[in-house]
């Protein structure tokens, strides 16, 4: 921006009859444009996903204004068209990244090249045309060109096949009479919330929706029935790897349910762990209207006592309320950590040592304690961390205290956009103290100052265990960004992920059995909560660095700007799985992929 307003500045100077405000204005842009090819050397030593366009087309496109404006300052010939021309190719350059990203196209160079001539030859019919008369007619003969070329390269990628996402479900193996049986009503509904009653989509008419709790070795029946939600419902089991029929993605493994209609799911609770459920069906607004719930599935053996907190923003109000749970001295207590929201949240714990023991429901090897470490759970993910209580424990979403342990959490600032409230942007707030329940105000009144606490890192944390894995039969590569999509009929401003968005995006295949890599690559500027469905998903590195803790197995987490992710799974829950970020209003902005078994 700095090389196209100092080129752009340079010109109107110029044409003025101001040369030495030109020759400064000149004298801006090349420095600027030495300070843009330092970091795009420092982009694609990160990776070439982040530099392409900025090598192949950013590059020369900087490169040909600089050359023509110098040697036109040189010779002092037509000095303003020139240095006008220069700012239209830096603009020009801006525009391909902050439009098109990546992959690299030849359309999009195009289209580049046509709006730099057309806005020169228009520029050369107004400054210029006295001195050359011709010179404006070649750059709107190459702009015409250019824009025809580009235009028939675009129809002709947007015309590749994509295969269609419908398909038939695949189901498992019959599990048998149900032993736990919940019936679900969807419907608009008001609920209080903050001591005040807003507007929800509500299962049975409460947000959270009913808590499935069961334990490992049930027979889970849900009958979902739909009284007035226009858009359809559907529930998802969030992290549960169920057979591909129970998912409930709407189009790929059933209906959506409509108003007057219901649905049976049926799976064997096989995985202790704390998960959730949600609308799959419109989920960017069901989801944050509050068509959500919790499902946990408990070991036979389980003991001390167990806090569920589903943190939830609904209309502005932080859930669920405030309750009080009794934990005796000295007693073991798992907290079960869901993330509800569409964005990052972010907890402390102080006055005593804890343990992460789970992540995304499964277990971490030989977890040491930790202390003085906040945790960052993405869209979607759980945490269950124990610690041990010496008095009463209370819970009001997002803090949780008891005489010794506190845990809090940070919700995040009502005045930021969607897009810039992840776990690290701001510190957060808390409530007073006053508005506690009384056996919480002593450690209340006691705030630890934990908003500079350094973020917990489950990559390194327990003990490492070798993979049997040491190749893999299919790898993929998705480089997140945020641009105009071109497959479809009309253009939009999309999420993308390699330059396309759903449902234009081609279905990637796997065989059974296959042990298949990731490779997530986030170029755009907003977090990405990646999420799989089917599966979980073995870290191997971040940014190169390899994973050095226990496995670490997960089906939700945060790809931050210029984070590279590789992660691995094996190809054993046979079907079409969804495969998407996990803030929702992304996935309906486009960026949603699929994934299916030959």
């Amino acid at each position: 921006m700095l090389i196209a307003a100092g080129w752009l500045g340079a010109g109107a100077a110029a044409a003025a009859g101001r040369r030495p405000i030109a020759l400064g204005s000149a004298a801006l842009a090349l420095t600027a444009t030495t300070g843009r090819a330092l970091t795009i050397v420092a982009l694609v030593r990160a990776g070439w996903w982040f530099g392409a366009e900025k090598v192949l087309i950013a590059g020369p496109l900087l490169a040909a204004g600089m050359a023509v404006a110098v040697a036109a300052l040189l010779r002092r010939r037509a000095e303003s068209v020139a240095l006008m021309f220069a700012g239209y190719a830096a603009t020009a350059a801006v525009l391909v990244t902050v439009l098109h990203g990546y992959p690299v196209s030849a359309g999009v160079a195009l289209f580049a090249v046509s709006g730099i001539a057309a806005a020169t030859a228009v520029t050369w019919r107004v400054l210029g045309a006295r001195s050359s008369p011709r010179a404006s007619r070649t750059a709107g003969a190459v702009a015409v060109a250019a824009l025809v070329a580009g235009t028939g390269l675009a129809a002709s990628a947007g015309a590749t096949p994509v295969s269609p996402h419908r398909h038939v479900p695949v189901a498992g193996p019959a599990v048998g009479e149900p032993t736990k049986r919940f019936t679900f009503e969807a419907g608009r509904t008001t609920v209080d919330a903050g001591g005040r009653k807003v507007r929800a989509w509500a299962f049975n008419g409460q947000v959270p929706g009913p808590e499935i709790a069961a334990t490992v070795g049930d027979i889970i029946e849900v009958t979902l029935r739909n009284r007035d939600i226009d858009r359809g419902v559907t529930l998802h089991w969030h992290g549960y790897d169920v057979p591909n029929d129970q998912d409930g993605v709407p189009d790929v493994t059933q209906a959506a349910v409509l108003p007057g209609q219901q649905f049976v799911y049926r799976f064997r609770a096989d995985q202790a762990g704390t998960y959730w459920y949600h609308t799959h069906s419109a989920s960017d607004v069901g989801v944050r209207m509050g068509l959500y719930g919790v499902l946990v599935v408990r070991p036979r053996a389980a003991t001390g006592v167990d806090v569920v907190v589903p943190v939830h923003r609904l209309s502005g109000h932080d859930l669920p309320a405030a309750f009080v749970t009794a934990a005796g001295p000295g007693a073991p207590v798992r907290l079960r950590l869901i993330n509800t929201d569409s964005i990052t949240h972010r907890y402390a714990v102080t006055g005593a040592p804890f343990r992460v023991a789970a992540i995304d429901g499964m277990d971490l090897r030989d977890p040491p304690p930790l202390a003085g470490e906040a945790l960052s759970i993405p869209a979607g993910g759980r945490y269950d961390v124990v610690t041990t209580a010496a008095a009463a424990l209370s819970v009001d979403g997002r803090r949780l205290w008891s005489a010794e342990t506190t845990v809090s959490g940070m919700p995040p600032s009502a005045t930021l956009p969607a897009d810039a409230r992840s776990a690290d942007a701001h510190p957060g707030a808390t409530r007073s103290a006053e508005a506690q329940p009384d056996a919480t105000r002593s450690a209340a009144t006691q705030p630890a100052a934990t908003d500079r606490w350094p973020v917990f890192d489950p990559l390194t944390y327990g003990t490492p265990s070798r993979t049997s894995w040491s190749q893999f039969d299919r790898s993929f590569t998705l480089v997140l960004d945020r641009g105009v999509d071109l497959r479809g009929l009309l253009p939009r401003y999309a999420h993308t992920v390699n330059g396309a968005a759903d449902p234009d995006i081609p279905v990637q295949f796997v065989r059974r059995g296959d042990i298949v890599k990731f490779t997530i690559v986030n170029r755009s500027l907003v977090v990405h909560p990646w999420h799989l469905h089917g599966h979980h998903v073995l870290v191997l590195a971040r940014n190169g660095q390899a994973a050095t803790g226990s496995p670490l197995w997960l089906d939700s987490f945060d790809v931050r700007p210029g984070e590279v992710w590789e992660v691995a799974f094996e190809a054993d829950n046979p079907g079409m799985w969804a495969n998407h970020c996990h803030n929702l209003p992304h996935a309906d902005a486009g960026m949603m992929l699929h994934l299916a078994y030959e």
